[in-house]
């Protein structure tokens, strides 16, 4: 995927939708239902599932905002004896500062209740390499609080020295709301001229905000898959580890009543379905705000178990 940098009001659910199209094939594979069943929200669907795996953007919150009602929704849940769980791909800070952020919009969530791609990164980290095999230095793409202390390496947050991207033996995308285009032709230039690894520790292209989309690590990942001997790494929904890191903690129960419920086809949709448990697409907030998902769903052929307005 090689285009320029977009100018943010050409960023909408449209654009989104067909790159996400566009890198359709690194994405896992995937079964799913004939068709979808139309529900008024989570609580029908309380009796059915034991499980419910909730992404955050889109879901219960669109920027800083609390969705309406996903708190409330969200404790009865609580209540009535569920696990609710938050499956993140934001990976800009440690889990905690997710923990206070949601209590700042009513929520209640314990630290093991937030799995984050960040943690499906660390785990990687920790588990993927040898000490020989792992880089000695990362150039780390991180907004300037991003806390990369936390993590399991020696890293170094990107600026605009370009002497900076070469010095180091990786690359890991964390956030990239303070990435520039400037910044993005030093990478790619730093890399076309020494292929080195590339951890993306969010793979989403965009994230909602209140009033437009963000880009996202996963959209200057994908920029780079053009260069001999770049080899990308995701880490976060679609992909396993994230799911799987999710379901250890609740020593792997039956998949058939475990729910995944997010915004985004390519992401929330696609991995919970490749993962092999059940998914609801939320339209009303996030991606597909107030738009008729039916051509997306027929065109992408990622179908949703179910579909509500409204978590």
């Amino acid at each position: 995927m090689i285009e320029t940098y977009p100018n943010i009001d050409e960023v909408t659910a449209k654009w989104a939708f067909e790159r996400y199209q566009a890198i359709r094939h690194t994405l896992p594979a995937a079964s799913f239902p004939a068709t979808s069943t139309q529900v008024g929200g989570l609580t029908d669907l309380a009796n059915h599932f034991d499980v419910f795996l909730l992404d955050a953007f889109g879901v219960l919150n669109v920027g800083q905002s609390a969705v309406k009602n996903a708190p409330e929704v969200v404790h009865a849940l609580q209540l009535s004896g569920k696990k609710v769980m938050v499956l993140t791909n934001g990976a800009s800070l440690p889990v905690k500062e997710a923990q206070i952020k949601f209590k700042n919009l009513g929520f209640n969530f314990t630290l093991e209740d937030i799995v984050a791609s960040r943690d499906a990164l660390c785990h990687g980290l920790t588990h993927r390499f040898t000490q020989k095999q792992c880089p000695t230095l990362w150039g780390v793409m991180a907004r300037p609080d991003s806390q990369i202390h936390t993590l399991p390496l020696d890293g170094v947050v990107l600026g605009e020295d370009a002497s900076l991207f070469d010095k180091v033996n990786g690359f890991i995308l964390l956030g990239a709301s303070f990435w520039t285009k400037h910044q993005q032709r030093l990478l790619i230039q730093s890399l076309r001229q020494n292929p080195r690894p590339v951890w993306v520790g969010n793979p989403d292209l965009v994230a909602p905000n209140e009033d437009h989309f963000s880009l996202e690590p996963g959209y200057f990942a994908h920029q780079l898959s053009h260069i001999g001997g770049v080899t990308l790494h995701f880490f976060g929904k679609p992909f396993p580890a994230i799911y799987e890191l999710a379901c250890a903690r609740l020593k792997h129960p039956p998949k058939q009543r475990i729910l995944m419920v997010g915004d985004t086809l390519h992401t929330d949709i696609l991995g919970g379905a490749a993962y092999g448990v059940k998914t609801a697409l939320v339209t009303g907030h996030g991606l597909f705000a107030n738009l008729d998902v039916t051509p997306y769903i027929a065109q992408s052929g990622i179908i949703p178990d179910y579909i509500m307005a409204s978590p």
